[in-house]
């Protein structure tokens, strides 16, 4: 019987993830010691070596160079084809934001992650039901923020974002954590390669009614889109179905507010005028 492509994919990243394992052990390195060299948090080394999270190109470079392999992870991890990276639950798009050269998201509960404040993500796992430990909570808090941090490359992602109006209006954390938030996505409007727009509650024709939806361009400029609904997650490659999803997407940035309104609605928000 063949293997079902979940299981062909678990089953590539164990296998990396092993091969990290060897090139550590040989390098007489800790997994504590090896995530302080590269500046990771060690439950991200040991999410790697279990082959639950997918080793990226830019991170298998940056091991190669500190385990001294001669360029063997990036030379495997580079000729995986596109869908052999996709991984399990939200690691999918997590693994590819990282590389992305364009973000386009479509957000109707929540602030997207890329732009959370740490307290407002932190809010948003402490009203997880089930809930979760804090400890867990703090770990995912963590790596939610280390996300954030591809928009500090030198050459940064183009990243666009349309929220619902009433996810702002959403007391999540409470009225000082709101007001963080909303600060710090008007800090995210100020360059030049971030633009963000709201689509107001009362807005009709609405082209999102179907539900929230990221799409990424990837350096070789294939095109994903990534769709979760409470525990399920799906990216989507077919070329057809993501031409849809961009169509639909253009549709929304015209009906929503324009960048110049909606950082206007923003600073009213924060009783600014």
């Amino acid at each position: 019987m063949n293997p079902t492509p979940r299981s062909r994919k678990v089953g590539t990243w164990q296998a990396v993830g092993a091969l990290v394992a060897h090139y550590r052990k040989q390098a007489r390195l800790t997994q504590e010691r090896f995530a302080e060299l590269a500046h990771l948090h060690v439950d991200t080394v040991r999410s790697i070596e279990q082959g639950r999270l997918a080793l990226q190109p830019d991170r298998a470079e940056q091991f190669d160079e500190l385990l001294n392999t001669g360029g063997a992870l990036a030379a495997f991890v580079t000729r995986l084809p596109v869908r052999e990276r996709i991984v399990q639950f939200a690691q999918g798009l997590v693994d590819h934001e990282q590389e992305a050269v364009g973000i386009l998201a479509y957000q109707t509960q929540m602030v997207p992650g890329l732009l959370q404040t740490r307290d407002y993500c932190l809010a948003a796992f402490d009203a997880r039901y089930p809930a979760l430990g804090s400890e867990t909570a703090e770990q995912w808090v963590d790596a939610r923020m280390e996300r954030q941090l591809i928009w500090q490359r030198d050459r940064p992602p183009v990243g666009h974002f349309v929220l619902e109006e009433s996810i702002l209006r959403r007391q999540v954390g409470g009225a000082g954590v709101m007001r963080d938030q909303i600060r710090q996505i008007l800090h995210y409007t100020e360059p030049v390669h971030m633009s963000f727009q709201i689509m107001p509650m009362d807005r009709m024709p609405h082209a999102g009614l179907a539900g929230p939806m990221t799409l990424l361009e990837t350096p070789d400029h294939d095109r994903l889109v990534y769709l979760e609904v409470q525990t399920a997650s799906f990216l989507v490659d077919d070329p057809d179905d993501v031409s849809d999803y961009h169509h639909k997407y253009g549709m929304l940035r015209s009906q929503a507010l324009t960048p110049a309104e909606s950082v206007r609605l923003l600073h009213g928000l924060l009783g600014e005028t």
